[in-house]
Parts: structure tokens; C-alpha cells; sequence
């Protein structure tokens, strides 16, 4: 990079890289990155990108913004930018709610040294809703970060939580590769408590055509069956049979309705079937049903997420008895080995440190972890860092909107047990990252925070939150790799 790097330009060393005659490298600005390209007057290379050119002797200097058609150009250019599907090997999504989190994840990934595959491009459609991103954001956002870093090694693309074709074309028009089907609003979750008689007629209204079978064929199946596993043996009787009919009949079809719309564009990716967003927990004798069925139906997935036992809250540890939780995940990892082999997948994923090494015990390393709003946390620690009065806004505004933003999420933190702000000074204020409830307050706010205008349609928060990011990008970087190798260390494979 001799020529560009004679150029006093404010190179990132990991992104600096030669293609034929021409360098490209990422250079940081106080204002944010810039992509830097140097090559012959007239090269082809140029045309790909867009930006302020200046001239250097016989060569072209192009000076690009962080944008849609420069990141596409970058991809066109580097196959390596390219997600793939990662196949069974441990995998971990890491998703970006704000598009500046990738370099701390992949220093993370790299500091652990271990063999498991990232996906550093995942946000569900509620995500995206929330944030106003579309899903080529997203894409283009783990883009830059990717080739910043210099990132050449596999990695996915998760389109995460998705529940119409809609969302799913939309995800693969931006080269998404692994498509996270979420069933949820199909699972009857009454079906645990419904009665004999409410149970025939709930049986009797499900979609049997596109089940492709009966009722009576599917009891045939089941009823009566005990499997036995490496070291269990699932007993199903014909209640639990009814029940698991009920339960998951819907969302079994809608995932076969959605998992062949996706085969249909015949683009290289995988599947991830979604139920843990549901009232009650997945039984091991539904677990066994609803992956026979798809088996049954031709649909093939690479990780399977069940609604686990215990309490999955955003951003906090597992909630619940950790020995009963392992007993009980053992049976699914061997249902997911017997059935399969496929992926156990653990959503809600942030911070659920006391489980992680049971899950990569219990699985063998079959295993999927799925992390987000610790990401967007790790950023508001590091606003407090550097603007505390700013944080100490975002703080108030959280508190005040926390009622409403935490519907659709699984949470149990209070405004009573949170600190009020007038309690803290500015240098306590990033101690509120480690509190429960203020942690969960701050969580289940993002949308808000990052959304919230003005009367005159300017920004409340997200211009000058943004700003304090891309002023430091190397303390928040830190910030997250320090986070993340908590969270990536246990999945580390010792063998």
C-alpha cells in the first residue's frame, strides 16, 4: 500500500488492500470513514465507486462516502464480502441495531480463536421496523465493517424473525443466507389447557390440506411411540399427540409455505425454524412431532429454535433453575442429533452467560447462539463514556417510554427498581448498564431512542448518538470485544 499510504491519509491498517493496479483502504475522519481508492487514470475499478477524484501524478485518487453504491462496489469487487451458508458448525449472530458494531464483533470473533462461524449482517423485521433500516442497510452496514477489518474468512447473513414472503424477498434481494422463519402468531399456545372437547374442535378446523395428511394418519404416527434417544426414551400418548397438533399444526404449515417460497428463488442459504417466541415451553414430545413433520413435509433446516424452559429476557442472564434448564436442554440437544444432526439455536442470547457452556456441552457444539440488543447496550455505555449529560437525555426519555416499548418482549425489569437519574452523578451513569432493571429500561427502548423526532423533523437523539460513535470508533470497538469474548469464549471447542 506504498502509494496510498504516501498520501497522509488517516489509513485503517486492516482494510488496506491491492486489487490488480488499484489500493483500496478505509480511512477514518473525525466525522467518520471514508473509502479511499488509488489507481491508474482510467481504470475500470473506478467506475464501480462514486466520490471526490483528485489527481496524483498518473494516478486517481476517488474518495467515496459510506454509502449504498460504494458498498456495493466493494462487494462486486471482493468475493470474501460475500455471506455464504455456514453449514452445522458452531455459529454465533451478532446483530447491529445501529450499523457500527462489526469491527468489535469480528475482534471478538478473532480474539477467541476458536472455530466458530459469525454472522455479523442479522436483524429481525421488528428491528428494522423500529430503526427505520431496511434490510440492504443492514447488508451494506456489515458490509463496510466487514471489509474495514479485513474480515476474509466465511460468515452468514441472518434475516432474522421473518413472518411474511414479503420480508423474505426483501431479505433475499439484499443477499441474505440464512433465513430465520418465526411461526409465533400460528402456535396456539391454549392448546396446553384446552379441554377434550375444545381440543376436537381445534383439531377439526386445522389446515389438513396443507398439512398434506389427516388427522387420523397423524395420530397413527405418534400415538403410542416411545423414542428413545441416546439416553432417553420420550414417551407420546394420545393427549400429548392432540396437543402437539393444536400447538404447532399452523405453524408447521406456514413454515412449509415460507420454506418453499424461499427454495423457489433457488439461491444459495439455509433455514432456521423459530418457535421460542411463545407463551409456553416446547415439550420433547412436540419437539420430536414438529421435526417429523417437516422432515415429513421436505423441509430441511440447519438449527431449530424450541421455546426452552425458564425465562429468556433481553439482555440479562438466564432466569430460572440452570440445573433443571440443563436436564431438560439434553433431551432436546439429543432430539436435535437424533432427527437431524441439526443445530440447537439459542435466541434472546445476550448475556445468558450462566447456560453457554451447557448448551455447547450438551450439543456437542450443534449450536446456533443469537445475540442483539447487547450490541445497542454497549453503545449507550459508551455515550455515557464521553457525553454523560447526552446518556443521562437518552436515560429520562427511556424511562419515560419504557411502558409502552416493552410489550412485545419478554421482560420483567421495573421503573420502580431503576435508579432515577436526579440519584446518579455523571460518572455513575454507566453503572446503569450493569443494573437489571435499567438495563432492561434502556434495552426495550432502542426503537424509540433512535427514532424520536423533533416538531420540525429533526432527530431528538440518533444525529448526535451517532456522532459520538463515529468520533470514537476504537472505544466502542473495544467495548464490544470485551463484551463479546464473554459471550463467544464458551463455545470455543476444546477438542
Amino acid at each position: 500500500m506504498s502509494n496510498l499510504a504516501s498520501l497522509n491519509l488517516n489509513l485503517i491498517p486492516s482494510s488496506c488492500v491491492t486489487l490488480a493496479d488499484a489500493e483500496l483502504a478505509i480511512v477514518q475522519e473525525s466525522a467518520g470513514q471514508r473509502l479511499a481508492i488509488l489507481a491508474p487514470r482510467g481504470a475500470s475499478i473506478l467506475n464501480d465507486f462514486q466520490g471526490a477524484t483528485s489527481e496524483h501524478t498518473d494516478k486517481v485518487l476517488l474518495l467515496g462516502e459510506w454509502n449504498a453504491t460504494n458498498i456495493a462496489g466493494l462487494r462486486k469487487n471482493f468475493s470474501w464480502l460475500t455471506p455464504r451458508p455456514l453449514g452445522l458448525q458452531t455459529s454465533a449472530g451478532m446483530g447491529d441495531r445501529i450499523g457500527l458494531a462489526t469491527p468489535g464483533h469480528i475482534r471478538a470473533v478473532r480474539a477467541v480463536k476458536g472455530n466458530i462461524a459469525p454472522i455479523y449482517a442479522q436483524q429481525s423485521i421488528r428491528e428494522m421496523t423500529r430503526t427505520g433500516r431496511s434490510a440492504q442497510q443492514v447488508m451494506d452496514d456489515a458490509t463496510w465493517g466487514i471489509f474495514a477489518e479485513g474480515w476474509r474468512d466465511a460468515m452468514g447473513a441472518d434475516a432474522d424473525h421473518l413472518k411474511t414472503t414479503a420480508d423474505m424477498d426483501a431479505c433475499a434481494a439484499a443477499g441474505f443466507t440464512f433465513y430465520t422463519i418465526d411461526p409465533g402468531e400460528h402456535v396456539d399456545s391454549e392448546a396446553d389447557t384446552a379441554s377434550a372437547s375444545v381440543l376436537e374442535q381445534k383439531i377439526a378446523a386445522l389446515p389438513w390440506s396443507q398439512l398434506e395428511t389427516t388427522y387420523a394418519d397423524f395420530a397413527k404416527r405418534y400415538v403410542g411411540q416411545a423414542i428413545q434417544l441416546e439416553s432417553h426414551s420420550v414417551a407420546i400418548n394420545q393427549e400429548a399427540v392432540a396437543r402437539a397438533a393444536v400447538k404447532y399444526g399452523r405453524a408447521v404449515a406456514h413454515i412449509v409455505a415460507m420454506y418453499r417460497h424461499l427454495v423457489a428463488k433457488k439461491i444459495p442459504c439455509e433455514l432456521e425454524v423459530s418457535v421460542d417466541e411463545t407463551d409456553t415451553p416446547t415439550t420433547h414430545a412436540e419437539h420430536i412431532i414438529v421435526a417429523s413433520e417437516l422432515k415429513r413435509l421436505g423441509v430441511q433446516w440447519v438449527s431449530l429454535a424450541p421455546r426452552y424452559i425458564g425465562r429468556f429476557e433481553k439482555s440479562a442472564d438466564y432466569i430460572g433453575d440452570v440445573g433443571a434448564f440443563e436436564k431438560d436442554f439434553a433431551v432436546h440437544a439429543e432430539i436435535a442429533r437424533a432427527y437431524g444432526p441439526y443445530k440447537l439455536s439459542i435466541h434472546t442470547g445476550s448475556d445468558k452467560f450462566s447456560i453457554y457452556g451447557i448448551t455447547m456441552q450438551q450439543t456437542r457444539g450443534l449450536v446456533h447462539l443469537k445475540t442483539a440488543g447487547t450490541s445497542y447496550l454497549e453503545a449507550l455505555r459508551t455515550v455515557a463514556a464521553f457525553d454523560p449529560g447526552f446518556f443521562r437525555a437518552i436515560y429520562v426519555f427511556a424511562r419515560e417510554n419504557y411502558e409502552h416499548d416493552r410489550h412485545s418482549y419478554l421482560l420483567s425489569g421495573s421503573l420502580d427498581n431503576a435508579p432515577v437519574p436526579a440519584s446518579l452523578r455523571d460518572a455513575d451513569l454507566p453503572t446503569l448498564l450493569n443494573q437489571f432493571d435499567a438495563r432492561e429500561i434502556l434495552h426495550a427502548t432502542f426503537g424509540s431512542v433512535l427514532t424520536a423526532k423533533k416538531s420540525d423533523g429533526t432527530f431528538v437523539f440518533y444525529d448526535k448518538f451517532m456522532s459520538v460513535l463515529r468520533g470514537n470508533p476504537e472505544a466502542y470497538a473495544k467495548n464490544l470485544e470485551i463484551h463479546f469474548i464473554k459471550h463467544l469464549q464458551p463455545f470455543v471447542s476444546q477438542g
